[in-house]
């Protein structure tokens, strides 16, 4: 019993022991001062006041982050806007056609290759006709000897010697056999497939010794000397419409490219679902460079007009609203001051500016996601116009509302 007691006492001389020398320790390290004794918090304010780089920080210099932000300026011009109807069609070659048979044959011969440019009329595939052939042999002796007969009659009839009903009766034959010739000749020349008109033939798998069945498509043929452009536009913009009318495209596979042409016709109805005409416009395709299917871009010019315009990239937009960051001349300060605007079109990497801004103001042209109202700022290029370069970064901007 006494050893227990004994146990448990200098237990409780440990504990206590630790819980002063852990306070002892906890003294000194706050006579130290942080990060070591105190000669080396002496040193890290000795460091920071000759140029290291806490002294950078705190600097309040050009280039400290208490100076005036870098920026680059653009001037509100004066620019020409084309007011334009916008739309998406789909372009076709002047001819297209995918070419069936009419019956179900075995492939003869195939006398075309994949991309072929073909005359029109030209034999592109050939099936079996040995059984039209035999056909059409037949055909022709019938109407041989029908013409024979015939002859024969009516050199009796004028002589006296045949009655009318009985030359009647030997020339329906005749006309009969002759016709049965002309169907003979049909069924053989469904045989063979020809090209409607010149153009480039398509890619085809067909091989002789295939069987086609009536409709199956053999290969594609496009005229694609000039393509097709079908689109639809409002009925409100009808009056801007006429047969004739020069109008520009540009498709995506050749980027910045505008493409001339000319709407040739306009339907003669107006779509009652959809309020809107069907236009079909031609482009000339020199060189075979558009293809069928592709998307076209058709814009239809409606009038110029003067506007005040700035790059894209000079535009912020939050919401339903636009801002713009005018740069402003404060006593010895140049500040970037927030100015809503009311927008018009865009054009060629430029927004139309309707309202909020006048023309010879200066505007920050870039970057200001990292701008904030009233902020001062230092412009770190020669100030340029609205067309200069901020129409190039103009691809970063987001849309105007």
């Amino acid at each position: 019993m006494i050893r227990r007691h004994f146990f448990l006492v200098g237990a409780i001389v440990v504990l206590v022991l630790m819980v002063v020398a852990g306070g002892w320790k906890l003294t000194l390290g706050k006579k130290a001062g942080p990060g070591g004794p105190p000669g080396a918090a002496m040193a890290a304010q000795k460091g920071g006041g000759q140029g290291g780089p806490a002294g950078k920080r705190g600097g309040g210099g050009p280039g400290g982050m208490g100076g005036p932000a870098p920026v680059s300026v653009a001037v509100v011009q004066s620019k020409v806007f084309v007011d334009s109807i916008d739309v998406i069609g789909v372009a076709k070659g002047r001819q297209s056609v995918t070419l069936t048979a009419a019956a179900t044959q075995l492939v003869e011969r195939v006398l075309f290759t994949d991309g072929q440019a073909v005359a029109r009329g030209a034999v592109l595939v050939e099936l079996k006709d040995t059984e039209q052939n035999a056909g059409l042999a037949q055909a022709q002796a019938r109407l041989v000897q029908a013409q024979r007969d015939y002859d024969r009659w009516k050199t009796l009839s004028a002589q006296g010697f045949a009655s009318k009903t009985a030359l009647d009766q030997r020339e329906a034959t005749y006309l009969a056999a002759r016709a049965d010739v002309q169907a003979a000749q049909a069924r053989r020349a469904d045989r063979t497939i020809r090209a409607p008109f010149a153009g480039v033939v398509g890619l085809s798998d067909l091989a002789p010794g295939a069987l086609i069945n009536p409709g199956s498509p053999i290969v594609t043929l496009d005229d694609t000397s000039a393509v097709r452009v079908d689109f639809e536009v409002p009925d409100r913009y009808l009056s801007s419409l006429r047969e004739g009318q020069a109008i520009s495209a540009k498709a995506d596979a050749y980027p910045g490219e505008t493409i001339q042409g000319r709407i040739a016709k306009l339907d003669t109805r107006i779509d009652e679902r959809t309020r809107s005409i069907t236009a079909r416009a031609e482009f000339p395709n020199p060189g075979r460079r558009l293809k069928p299917g592709m998307m076209m871009r058709v814009a239809i010019a409606r009038g110029e007009r003067q506007g005040l315009a700035i790059p894209e990239a000079a535009l912020s937009v939050q919401g339903d609203g636009a801002f713009v960051y005018v740069v402003s001349k404060q006593g010895e300060r140049t500040t970037a001051e927030q100015r809503p605007v009311r927008t018009g079109v865009r054009q060629d990497g430029f927004v139309e500016i309707l309202d909020g801004l006048a023309s010879g103001d200066r505007l920050v042209a870039d970057g200001l996601n990292k701008l904030q109202p009233g902020q001062a700022v230092r412009a770190v290029d020669a100030t340029r116009p609205a067309g200069g370069q901020g129409g190039a970064r103009a691809a970063g901007a987001r849309p105007a509302p």
